[in-house]
């Protein structure tokens, strides 16, 4: 299971993202980035960071996953469509030049302090 590698990974970078004058402040909310095809289980993602900021500053945070579909473009004739599944063939030209246009991401888009 990764995922525990990662809910790791963002109590680490939430950790490092308080400013020094909010040591001690607790974090409410960390909003995350997941692309479609990233590999990553949300519900097993949500128990591992339960369990990752199990006696940290962001112990009863909550964890929003915002999730963001999987996308792909030609090169050949710069289509872009969306995909469910590692198809790699364009619909529109049939080329098989193709690059994601997104749905891999893994990012911390925004932790919130409480006051």
């Amino acid at each position: 299971m990764h995922e525990l590698g990662i809910a790791l990974q963002i109590v680490r970078i939430a950790l490092g993202a308080i400013p020094e004058d909010a040591k001690q402040a607790k974090v409410e909310t960390v909003r995350l980035n997941i692309g479609k095809l990233s590999a990553v289980v949300p519900d097993s993602l949500g128990f591992c960071f339960t369990l990752a900021t199990r006696d940290t500053q962001l112990d009863g945070a909550r964890l929003v996953i915002n999730e963001i579909p999987a996308r792909a473009r030609c090169r050949i004739c710069d289509h872009e469509w969306a995909i469910d599944e590692y198809v790699f063939v364009c619909p529109e030209c049939a080329g098989c030049d193709v690059e994601m246009a997104s749905g891999r991401e893994l990012d911390v888009e925004s932790i919130e302090i409480k006051e």
